[in-house]
């Protein structure tokens, strides 16, 4: 077996690869983990990368067009497309997750979008 097969592996887990997400593995190596988790995700998900910057989206509908009345939409009244973009933006922040160690990810239970996280 290859010696360095080893910590081949483990610097991929860490750096990432095109299939491969990167992790932070330490608040130290935020700057650089921040870079490459960007441009992982510009690749493998340009529309995570645009929800992550949008923020999560609120599904509404205008309730009175006279008043400009905007009102939040009921799940049931949802639309597939608006399941689509919901799903876009829990799919935003189980990337994030992901690319995080569990010791860190403990930190961050709390955020419940991508855009906050």
């Amino acid at each position: 077996m290859d010696p360095y097969s080893g910590r081949h592996q483990e610097l991929d887990s860490v750096m990432g690869t095109v299939t491969r997400i990167p992790r932070l593995t330490c608040a130290d190596g935020f700057s650089e983990w921040k870079f490459r988790i960007e441009s992982y995700i510009k690749m493998a998900h340009p529309k995570v990368w645009c929800c992550m910057m949008r923020g999560p989206v609120k599904i509404t509908f205008t309730l009175n067009d006279e008043a400009k009345t905007v009102v939040e939409k009921a799940v049931e009244d949802y639309t597939d497309g608006d399941f689509e973009m919901v799903e876009l933006d829990q799919k935003a922040l189980a990337v994030l997750n992901m690319a995080l160690t569990p010791e860190i990810a403990q930190g961050f239970r709390e955020y419940t979008d991508a855009k906050s996280l």
